[in-house]
C-alpha cells in the first residue's frame, strides 16, 4: 500500500498544484493581486539559499510551491488508500495542507499566522487551498479506487455506521490480504 500510495500522491499533488496554479493565476488577472514570494522565501530559508532583497528567483518559488504540492499530495494518497475518500476527506484534508503552509512559513519567519491577516487575503488564501485539497483529493480517490477498497471502507460495510458492537477487521484483512476461513 504504502509504494502505491507514494507515487499516487505525487501524482495527485502535482494535478493539484498545477489546477491550483492556474486558478492562482486567473485570480489574480481579475484581482490584480501580486504575485507571492512567500513560497521561495521559505524555501531559501529550509536549504540555506541566499535571499534576495525584493522579488524572489521564479525557479524557487515554482519548486517550493510544486514540491510541497507533490509531496503533501502523499499525505492525501494515504487518506485514499485507508479508505477516506470524498468530499469529507478533501475537506480534511485541506485543513491538512493549510496547515503545513502555516507551520513551515511560521517556523522559517518568512509568514505571520493567518489570524493577523487581512481578511480578504485569508480568504484567497482558503480558497486556493480548497481547490488544491478537493483536486488532489479527486486524483487520489480515483488512483486508489483501482485498488479497490481501503480497510476503512471494508470496516464500515461489516455494519453500517459507526456501531460500537462492530470489531475491527481480521489484521490480515485490514491490510488487503483475505484471512483463510477454516
Amino acid at each position: 500500500m504504502v509504494k502505491r500510495a507514494v507515487w499516487q500522491g505525487l501524482v495527485a499533488g502535482l494535478a493539484g498544484a498545477a489546477v491550483m496554479t492556474a486558478a492562482e493565476k486567473l485570480e489574480q488577472r481579475v484581482t490584480g493581486r501580486p504575485d507571492s514570494h512567500v513560497p521561495a522565501r521559505v524555501l531559501a530559508r529550509l536549504t540555506g539559499l541566499p535571499e534576495a532583497p525584493t522579488r524572489q528567483p521564479r525557479w524557487r518559488n515554482l519548486a517550493m510551491h510544486y514540491g510541497q504540492g507533490a509531496l503533501v499530495g502523499v499525505v492525501r494518497s494515504i487518506m485514499a488508500q485507508a479508505g477516506l475518500r470524498g468530499a469529507w476527506a478533501s475537506g480534511m484534508f485541506t485543513v491538512v495542507r493549510l496547515s503545513n503552509d502555516q507551520i513551515l512559513e511560521n517556523a522559517t519567519g518568512v509568514g505571520a499566522p493567518p489570524q493577523t491577516w487581512p481578511r480578504g487575503e485569508l480568504a484567497v488564501d482558503v480558497l486556493h487551498k480548497s481547490i488544491y485539497g478537493f483536486v488532489t483529493g479527486a486524483v487520489a480517490d480515483t488512483l486508489a479506487a483501482r485498488d479497490g477498497a481501503g480497510p476503512g471502507q471494508r470496516h464500515a460495510a461489516l455494519r453500517p455506521g459507526r456501531r460500537s458492537d462492530v470489531g475491527p477487521l481480521p489484521r490480515g484483512e485490514a491490510y488487503g490480504v483475505r484471512a483463510r476461513r477454516g
